[in-house]
């Protein structure tokens, strides 16, 4: 009971300086946000470029089609209830049937969300939805409720320490786009249904739209759609409790606009493409399954059909690659850059390529354009790379640490380059010494390698303290000749017999020097 006393009171001053009533712009009710309107707003728009290039970029061989979804999102954002939220609607080149929204009105939505609509009531339902996630607030919602749980987590393993707002700040800028892409609640969902036709209702579409959208939905959900769609709708699960009330909502609402033709128009080239795209799909299967002699074939069946996406042809180097040919990689990476040079993607796959081929210049120009549209893990190590080979060992660093993050391979494989750059400077962060007293009544040291990488002769200074403050004498000793990742020995030291643990807090031992293998 003292510990839950404990705990609260850390976390009372916090959630009072945290805390901050909001009505919900939609509804009308009072709901806790640590999120206020302008950091929505901010997250919105730092996340949103980040977000298109990580999901396919932008759809950029139709413009016109841009133009259109575009159009119909502001016709519905300027009649709900947070109209002047800085909207912006993106078409994305992307398979998956789905779409998002940031906060503050960062909203896109997949190609192949598209095809799979009849007419323009449909995309006014899909785009209505969206919104309410952003004029509800539902992504800051959502941001809240993970940050008090990162609080409360934070705040145990404090064991009672004070908490500050900075902290608690730091951690909603971490959350950030992570947040607004979690599933979405139950409620959220039916809220943004409901409101979503209303919107389409005050702008004079059909709200039948919604309905059979819905309907759409679930018949994908089903029978021998289920592996394709598992996962695809995480934000947004279908379901037939949407589609009844749905139903019952547009019993409520006046007809309206349906605009089938223009629609159907607006998405010609998509259609016409959908052949190409579905071939784009087996070649992934086959790259997949190293069968690069199939994965170019159904590449030049859906070049044959749409030559000037650029994924193709990425997709086409990635192919050669596999039969050991770089320099029809390296064409086919070239053309998909020309095709579409504002994607992240192709530059890295070129820039990968000309590493492993010795053309560390060539592959520095690529990678940079690719870490400065999207700065991945892989852009990170490989820049990581060749700043340790021109001696530029702070931005190698740099680098590394960036693209340490995670448990992917090249995460481990920075991992292991950060430490070993490190543990010459800092062996400390990575060997770790801890003292304690024996049965015998002598001082003993235990010394752990937390590093991903084997050490050898390692080296600690054991320090005997005036006070808690105040260093005295120091002794250097030798500690174990070898360590490997994630080894811990313990060794006696000459100090003692000592009557008791007390005495044992008067000495600081740590690591000062360890040498690592070169491979």
């Amino acid at each position: 009971m003292r510990r839950f006393r404990s705990l609260f009171f850390v976390l009372t001053p916090l959630l009072l300086m945290l805390s901050g009533c909001s009505v919900n712009p939609v509804t009308g009710q009072s709901e806790f946000s640590l999120v206020s309107a302008d950091q929505e707003v901010a997250i919105g728009a730092n996340n949103y470029k980040p977000s298109q290039q990580s999901q396919g970029g932008r759809y950029y061989l139709d413009p016109n089609l841009q133009v259109y979804v575009s159009s119909v999102g502001h016709k519905l954002a300027a009649v709900s209830d947070r109209p002047n939220l800085p909207y912006e609607f993106v078409v994305l080149n992307n398979s998956v049937p789905n779409a998002w929204a940031l906060p503050g009105g960062k909203i896109a939505v997949n190609r192949g969300l598209l095809t799979h609509l009849e007419d323009e009531s449909q995309l006014a339902a899909v785009l209505g939805h969206e919104i309410v996630h952003a004029a509800a607030r539902h992504g800051a919602s959502q941001m809240t409720r993970g940050t008090l749980l990162n609080i409360g987590a934070a705040a145990v393993g404090m064991a009672g320490a004070s908490y500050g707002l900075g902290g608690a700040g730091t951690q909603i800028a971490q959350m950030g786009a992570a947040a607004w892409m979690a599933r979405y609640g139950r409620e959220d969902e039916l809220e943004s249904d409901n409101y979503g036709m209303e919107y389409m209702s005050r702008a004079g579409y059909d709200p039948s739209g919604a309905v059979k959208l819905q309907e759409t939905f679930v018949k994908l959900s089903q029978g021998r759609q289920q592996d394709f769609i598992s996962g695809l709708f995480a934000s947004h699960p279908p379901s037939q409790e949407r589609v009844n009330a749905n139903r019952a909502k547009a019993a409520t609402l006046p007809k309206g606009t349906i605009n089938r033709d223009i629609f159907q128009r607006k998405i010609k080239q998509l259609k016409q493409d959908e052949p190409a795209y579905k071939a784009q799909d087996a070649a992934i299967k086959a790259l997949n399954a190293k069968d690069a002699k199939t994965a170019l074939a159904e590449l030049d069946r859906a070049i044959a059909i749409q030559p000037n996406d650029g994924y193709f042809w990425e997709l086409r180097g990635h192919a050669w690659e596999l039969q050991k040919n770089p320099a029809n990689a390296e064409k086919s990476f070239t053309t998909a850059i020309g095709k579409n040079p504002d994607y992240f993607s192709h530059y890295l796959a070129r820039g990968m390529l000309r590493y492993d081929e010795g053309n560390k210049s060539g592959a520095r120009t690529d990678l940079e354009n690719s870490y400065q549209i999207l700065p991945t893990p892989y852009a990170s190590y490989y820049l990581g790379e060749i700043a340790l080979d021109g001696g530029d060992q702070q931005n190698a660093i740099r680098y590394f640490q960036t693209a340490a993050a995670g448990t992917s391979e090249v995460a481990k494989k920075a991992q292991a380059r950060l430490a070993v750059l490190e543990l010459s400077t800092a062996p400390h962060k990575y060997i770790l010494c801890k003292l304690y007293l024996a049965e015998d009544g002598y001082l003993y040291i235990v010394i752990k390698n937390n590093s991903p990488v084997t050490v050898t002769n390692v080296e600690l200074q054991l320090t005997e303290m005036l006070n808690a403050f105040v260093a005295g004498s120091s002794t250097t000793l030798s500690g174990p000749s070898q360590l490997t990742p994630g080894q811990q020995l313990s060794m006696r030291t000459r100090l003692g017999p000592f009557k008791d643990n007390a005495e044992i807090n008067h000495y600081r031992a740590q690591v000062t020097r360890v040498q690592v293998p070169q491979p």
